[in-house]
């Protein structure tokens, strides 16, 4: 069975992800499905959270490598920054511009349990930054000015609205 991706609202999104204590057969089925909800969605990465299941583990596909990160922490990030288009699988629809670094390094676990550091500068940055985020209940509508955010959270919700039959 695939996991759905949670949206907007879902009071999961806000919480605080707890740490994997085990990697254990129930961490790789997770992390499992996240890989599958993330293909399915066309998304670049996504985190536990976004499937309703409040762990430490993010899921990310880029540079044609997949990568599952059990308890990731940002260990060093760029001075230099740079404002992108962001988007989320849990606000489908709509993006804004974000301020984010232009590179960051993350430390986390593989599934393999073997302590691995990923870095990368721009989208790979952002993306490693924002998933991250999402482990501490940090969506990226968080970083926009009230004004910008709620425009983008209206535009969302029309487009939910139209959506339904």
């Amino acid at each position: 069975m695939s996991a759905t991706i949670r949206t907007y609202g879902d009071s999961v999104l806000r919480q605080v992800a707890d740490p994997v204590e085990v990697i254990n057969k129930e961490i790789k089925n997770i992390s499992k499905k996240m890989v599958e909800a993330m293909l399915r969605a066309n998304g670049v990465g996504i985190a536990a959270p976004q499937i309703g299941v409040a762990k430490r583990i993010i899921v990310f596909d880029l540079d044609g490598k997949l990568y599952i990160l059990i308890n990731p922490e940002i260990i060093e990030t760029s001075e230099e920054e740079e404002e992108n288009l962001e988007g989320c699988l849990s606000i489908p629809g709509v993006d804004a511009p974000v301020v984010r670094k232009l590179r960051a390094q993350v430390r986390g676990i593989t599934l393999d349990e073997k302590e691995i550091e990923v870095e990368g500068e721009g989208l790979m940055a952002r993306a490693l930054q924002h998933e991250v985020d999402h482990l501490g209940g940090i969506l990226f509508i968080d970083y926009l000015t009230p004004v910008r955010r709620r425009s983008v959270l209206n535009d969302y919700m029309r487009q939910q609205r139209e959506e339904k039959p």
